[in-house]
């Protein structure tokens, strides 16, 4: 017989939502074909940075000394825990500004819930996440919006400041320079196990500390010479992101397949079949864009695919300073940080090579 006095069991929140993390992003060619098909905007002398190149943020110019950096981001859960779903999400919305070389300013919370569905402490818990990684930032949740959806939703409207003469776009990279990726690959393909309840202990401590990690290291990189693009990579993996640095600067981006670090336990996954749909999606989109796959194993592309939510910065910077960014990273806690490729003349595509020659 049920016990009627029985306290309820929690809903777990990734079965409220038919994807998860910046894997419920749009493939990038649908995206592109949504794209083309909007008004563009128009011409504003102060408007620096728009839709035009697919960057992080957009950028308006007050003046000589100040720039407005504005972004927004929401998606899904990517674990079932409130007040950790909160800090993800948070943190992933931040890195966009932390992206484009700025400091953040304050947040706004985008807030859609299933309210006849999950309680009010949920909700909350959610938002006290958020918050509590804007607090880490230095920033207060200063408004938001919310509505009553069918599943739950969580984000950030976030706004930031640069001084025009160092933001760094997706788009200014050179030929010859190093690409350094700051944090390690594999954070869909841990969701994906975890959603499967294939997920130890570990391995969701490595997602929740990776996803949880500010990118606060842009302003410091936009304030070094030689470095000179940068861009945050995260729904469309590391080969999409790369991509549209490559496509913006015109170049060939050169990716070494055994620099990228993956986080605990993401590698045997991938090996052992575990895979999101997003990066079958991405790979749709962009896979012939992408040189030299075919000499390396299907779990490799898909790890190099893999949607990250929350992940790390993609630095384009002169050879002679790898060895100070490289520096300043680990000093800012990020030893994951790698060389994962260069940029070289070419056609604006991916080269996939074993590693640097």
């Amino acid at each position: 017989m049920d016990d009627a006095n029985a306290t309820p069991k929690p809903v777990r929140l990734t079965s409220l939502a038919h994807g998860g993390g910046c894997g419920c992003k749009i493939a990038p060619a649908l995206l592109q074909e949504i794209m083309a098909k909007t008004p563009a905007a128009g011409a504003f002398a102060d408007l620096l940075v728009g839709v035009e190149t697919c960057d992080d943020a957009a950028v308006w110019r007050l003046n000589d000394a100040q720039a407005i950096v504005a972004t927004t981001d929401f998606f899904m859960p990517v674990v079932d825990d409130p007040f950790d779903f909160g800090r993800i999400a948070a943190a992933n919305a931040l890195s966009d500004i932390y992206a484009m070389g700025a400091r953040p300013l304050f947040a706004l919370a985008i807030v859609g819930m299933p309210i006849n569905v999950l309680p009010p402490e949920t909700i909350g818990a959610i938002l006290a996440g958020g918050a509590a990684v804007c607090a880490a930032a230095g920033i207060p949740v200063a408004g938001g919006h919310s509505i009553d959806s069918g599943e739950p939703i969580y984000g950030l409207a976030a706004i930031g400041l640069v001084r025009p003469d160092r933001i760094l776009t997706n788009r200014t990279g050179r030929p010859g320079d190093a690409l350094i990726l700051t944090k390690a690959l594999g954070v869909g393909i841990l969701s994906a196990a975890f959603k499967q309840d294939r997920l130890d202990a570990d391995g969701y401590a490595a997602l929740v500390a990776s996803t949880t990690q500010l990118n606060a290291a842009g302003p410091e990189l936009a304030e070094l010479d030689g470095v000179h693009a940068m861009t945050d990579v995260t729904g469309f993996g590391l080969l999409g992101h790369a991509l549209e640095m490559a496509r913006g600067a015109d170049l060939t981006a050169e990716i070494f397949l055994d620099a990228p670090q993956a986080l605990p336990g993401a590698a045997a996954l991938a090996q052992g079949g575990v895979r999101t749909g997003a990066s079958g999606r991405n790979w749709a989109s962009y896979g012939a864009s992408v040189r030299g796959a075919e000499a390396f194993p299907q779990w490799k592309r898909d790890l190099l695919a893999d949607p990250q939510t929350s992940g790390g910065l993609l630095v384009a910077v002169d050879p002679a300073v790898v060895a100070s960014v490289m520096d300043l990273l680990r000093a800012r806690g990020f030893p994951r940080s790698a060389v994962v490729g260069r940029l070289k003349p070419g056609p604006a595509e991916i080269e996939l090579a074993a590693t640097a020659a």
